[in-house]
């Protein structure tokens, strides 16, 4: 599989680029940046690679089989559309479009050039959320009845080394704290509890006045049997992650990697990697890469990311929706 890098920065350069290099069975033969910041780090990775200042050159002049795009947000559904037009696979960093009704044109584009549309849920993956997914499947709580997620960052991430920081950027990243961490949240609170039917968003800010998006999130999801309770700040004055899973016949807790399990008999503790160490997770894009495959090889297998995709997208619009208006929005009914 020859593929390339549509965006250069922190994210592919250490998120990314390991998990390429540790495939035998993937080229990487080009990646494109306006800036030349990651030049030379991503040509020491890949020394025969060429090197474009436009993904349009790329795409125009290079034979490649999918792309990995890593660009700011309000890029991707461009860089997409591009390239599932030369009939490239694309995996895309989340959030995979800044508006529901981008999703549904690139989703069919993708079906008609019979290529794999993936975002990049690299969250799924991380061993201590994994514990947990695995946990709730084989039913060790009973019948789930609530969740808390909690997020907690002292600052954004840097997005690039001059200060220019997107995330903070609306116009660009679609939202602050919601969109960058809220997105993970949803997929993998989402598939333990199934599609919520409501939620109620409030969002403010709590410390970073200078930044005009909000630096503080809360979100309410309600589901059929269960709700969810999501707080994700960049406020705080620790850097973590905590997650409890109340249910019928017990409560699983995270706190950063420790997973405890407590029913009736003697508690069950898993010592894994914690959530909050690090912010480009190299370690989990190897399973990203897995699901990326198994639906390029696979037809049957298509759809899945997309799905996840299109509920996070509409959760986070939906979110900021209620924030504004003050009250609980129901879910569209899905169609077809």
């Amino acid at each position: 599989m020859r593929g390339a890098l549509l965006g250069v920065g922190r994210v592919a350069l250490h998120g990314h680029v390991p998990g390429w290099r540790e495939r035998s069975d993937v080229k990487i033969v080009a990646a494109a940046d306006s800036r030349s910041d990651g030049r030379e780090a991503f040509q020491t990775a890949f020394p025969e690679a060429r090197w474009y200042a436009a993904a349009a050159d790329l795409l125009g002049n290079e034979k490649i089989d999918f792309v990995d795009i890593c660009t700011p947000p309000d890029t991707h559904a461009g860089l997409i559309r591009a390239a599932l037009e030369r009939s490239s696979h694309v995996l895309c960093e989340k959030p995979l479009v800044l508006r529901a009704g981008d999703l549904g044109p690139l989703a069919a584009l993708a079906a008609t050039r019979q290529r794999a549309l993936v975002t990049v849920h690299n969250w799924s993956h991380a061993p201590a959320l994994a514990k947990l997914t695995e946990l709730v499947r084989a039913g060790a709580v009973g019948i789930v009845r609530r969740c808390r997620w909690q997020t907690l960052r002292t600052g954004p991430a840097a997005a690039s080394g001059d200060g220019d920081n997107w995330r903070v950027d609306p116009a660009r990243s679609g939202g602050g704290i919601l969109v960058d961490h809220g997105w993970h949240a949803f997929y993998v609170v989402n598939s333990w509890l199934g599609r919520p039917r409501y939620v109620r968003g409030q969002l403010t800010t709590r410390r970073h006045h200078s930044f005009p998006t909000e630096d503080t999130a809360l979100i309410d999801l309600d589901y059929e049997t269960t709700s969810a309770e999501i707080f994700l700040t960049w406020a705080a004055d620790e850097r973590a992650n905590r997650v409890e899973i109340e249910g019928t016949q017990g409560t699983l807790r995270l706190e950063g990697g420790r997973v405890s399990l407590e029913t009736d008999g003697a508690p069950q503790l898993w010592e894994l990697p914690s959530l909050a160490a690090g912010s480009h997770h190299p370690d989990w894009f190897r399973g990203v890469i897995e699901s990326f495959f198994g639906e390029v090889e696979s037809t049957a297998a298509r759809g899945r990311s997309l799905d996840e995709a299109a509920l996070c997208v509409t959760l986070v619009s939906l979110a900021q929706e209620s924030s504004r208006l003050g009250e609980a929005l129901q879910l569209p009914e899905i169609s077809g």
